[in-house]
């Protein structure tokens, strides 16, 4: 007996399809048969699940917790909750060497799929193929194991609350905050954490509802946090917090209303961390701003840049070292004391904290930093095949010509404008573009650099197309 999944579905980070499209329910038996076989070789025998509040997610656990049994796992059933609980769960149970979250993260409603971990490191790249491998060859290992259910989520909302531990709780009580969880995975929590935070709380679309109904659940589209913006003018609180749909992605506004993206976040993270961390890393992908890079540096840091993809970022994170590493969309990811994984409600806490150790507001905070005129992540369709292609052959043009080039994950070019960034996505076949300066004009003249480099390979920019 063996499976063969639908291409499109396995991904470098995880697997993620369209239910009832590219994604069924023996997909999910599939995978709790080849994560099995994984984890039993590997020496492992107890696997954590949790899902998300999508209406797929409910089939797709029971199918995927079918698999694991079958296996000869056995299975920590954890309910409806965000993928860090599932982190958590999978970091601090006895006997547990991996997990599995049924979520389809920030996407819409009818996408879903699997996030997985194993002793307490993102399974992705390679290991995600492997399991298409196994479950295309039917190279299963058959047993009988035990199902049991735990509740998860108070010892969860105590490790959030340590976050606050040694903060001026007279400082923290005068905070005004709002908090939109999207109608996603992450409301329950939230709603239990806040209930135990000092200051004053408004909470948005904490139901957990798979058809969200009130905007699309990711933070990084500006669009979607409209209601947001609009309790913290309503309310003059000091700023608001948003989650995606399984609240490992956290976005933020200010009390003006303005967004503070994913890398002015982790610039905040790092001013925080470097005062009693003098010449730590912090690692950020490459599409994040100069600036980020500079106020590392500017704080005594060391700025690491490294490849897009928030499972690669927490396995360069594990290989440096580093306490503090994020990404543009919102992955932020916060090593000893805490575990080293993206957790969008501890980042959340972590600003609380931050604010009140560095002693201004997040206005403040964001009225420091210099402003940047740049394009958001432009992601549009290769011409079909040439994705990679395409990517080298403007790395070969840029190389000869002496451009100064960073060539990590795509080609980031600096230039007097500015910068430029045309990479291969991994999980689309698409190619991104963003691009940065410090004035309109100069920000013209980087998109048209890359126009041309792109008609160079025969190509063009656009139509964008949805991620």
């Amino acid at each position: 007996m063996s499976h063969v999944f639908h291409p499109s579905i396995l991904r470098e980070y995880d697997i993620r399809g369209v239910f009832g499209e590219t994604l069924e329910v023996e997909d999910a038996r599939a995978v709790g048969r080849s994560f099995g076989t994984m984890v039993a070789r590997r020496g492992g025998h107890r696997v954590v699940v949790g899902r998300d509040g999508r209406t797929s997610s409910p089939l797709l656990e029971h199918a995927l917790v079918e698999g694991l049994v079958a296996s000869g796992i056995d299975v920590v059933r954890i309910g409806v909750g965000p993928t860090p609980m599932l982190y958590y769960a999978e970091a601090s149970m006895p006997e547990v060497q991996g997990g599995v979250q049924v979520t389809g993260s920030h996407n819409p409603a009818d996408h879903n799929g699997f996030k997985l971990v194993f002793e307490g490191s993102a399974l992705f790249g390679t290991d995600i193929f492997d399991l298409g491998r196994l479950a295309g060859e039917g190279d299963w290992i058959s047993g009988s194991g035990r199902v049991e259910e735990a509740d998860v989520l108070p010892g969860y909302v105590e490790r959030l609350l340590q976050g606050l531990d040694g903060v001026d709780r007279a400082a923290l009580s005068v905070l005004r905050i709002a908090w939109d969880a999207g109608n996603g995975a992450a409301g329950p929590a939230i709603e239990a954490l806040v209930a135990r935070l000092p200051g004053e709380h408004v909470l948005l679309h904490t139901i957990v509802d798979g058809h969200f109904p009130n905007h699309h659940p990711d933070p990084t589209v500006e669009a979607n946090l409209s209601d947001l913006r609009e309790a913290v003018a309503r309310g003059s609180l000091d700023f608001g917090l948003a989650f995606d749909g399984d609240g490992d992605r956290i976005g933020a506004i200010d009390s003006t209303g303005r967004v503070v993206w994913g890398d002015q976040l982790l610039a905040i993270f790092a001013e925080d961390l470097l005062r009693n961390r003098p010449g730590a890393t912090v690692i950020a992908d490459v599409k994040a701003s100069s600036a980020l890079f500079h106020r590392i540096a500017e704080l005594g840091g060391r700025p690491e840049m490294w490849k897009t993809g928030h499972s690669l970022i927490k396995s360069r994170m594990k290989q440096t070292g580093s306490p503090l590493a994020g990404e543009m969309t919102g992955h932020i990811c916060f090593g000893d004391p805490y575990y080293g994984f993206d957790d969008a409600i501890y980042a959340a806490v972590q600003l609380m904290a931050a604010t009140v150790r560095l002693g201004r507001s997040l206005t403040e905070l964001r009225d420091a930093m210099p402003e940047m005129k740049n394009t958001s992540e432009l992601r549009f369709a290769a011409p079909p095949g040439r994705r990679l292609a395409v990517v080298e052959e403007v790395l070969g043009r840029l190389r000869a010509a002496g451009a100064r080039v960073t060539d990590i994950d795509g080609a980031r070019v600096d230039t007097p404008d500015g910068w430029w960034l045309l990479r291969a996505s991994n999980t689309q076949d698409m190619l991104v573009v963003r691009a940065e300066s410090r004035s309109e004009e100069g920000l013209a003249r980087l998109l048209a650099q890359v126009d041309a480099q792109l008609a160079a390979s025969g190509c063009v920019r656009g139509p964008e197309a949805a991620h």
